[in-house]
């Protein structure tokens, strides 16, 4: 029997991430983006293993708050310009 998945990718749980999105924009975030959510989730938060239940899921995106949020997108920011050329960083310097 297929379990089903309550992860990104499963509707009912996309919806609840608008919710919380429009949420935190609203509140803390005006600039937040779906895919930032979307990779803090998968990235983070779901890292080791997916909600088992949708209850499950919407607890945890709901409980997402701007703080973790951000210090996840810091880091984030910081590991992907690792690999990154100067000339990537050209209309940021003027170049």
């Amino acid at each position: 029997m297929d379990r089903e998945r309550f992860d990104t990718t499963n509707t009912e749980v996309q919806m609840i991430m608008v919710i919380k999105l429009h949420q935190l924009q609203r509140e803390t975030l005006p600039t937040l983006t779906y895919g930032c959510l979307e990779s803090y989730l998968c990235d983070e938060l779901w890292k080791t293993a997916s909600p088992r239940s949708l209850h499950e899921a919407a607890d945890e995106i709901f409980s997402v708050n701007g703080n973790e949020l951000v210090k996840f997108l810091a880091r984030k920011a910081v590991l992907d310009s690792k690999n990154a050329s100067l000339s990537d960083f050209s209309d940021l310097i003027g170049g």
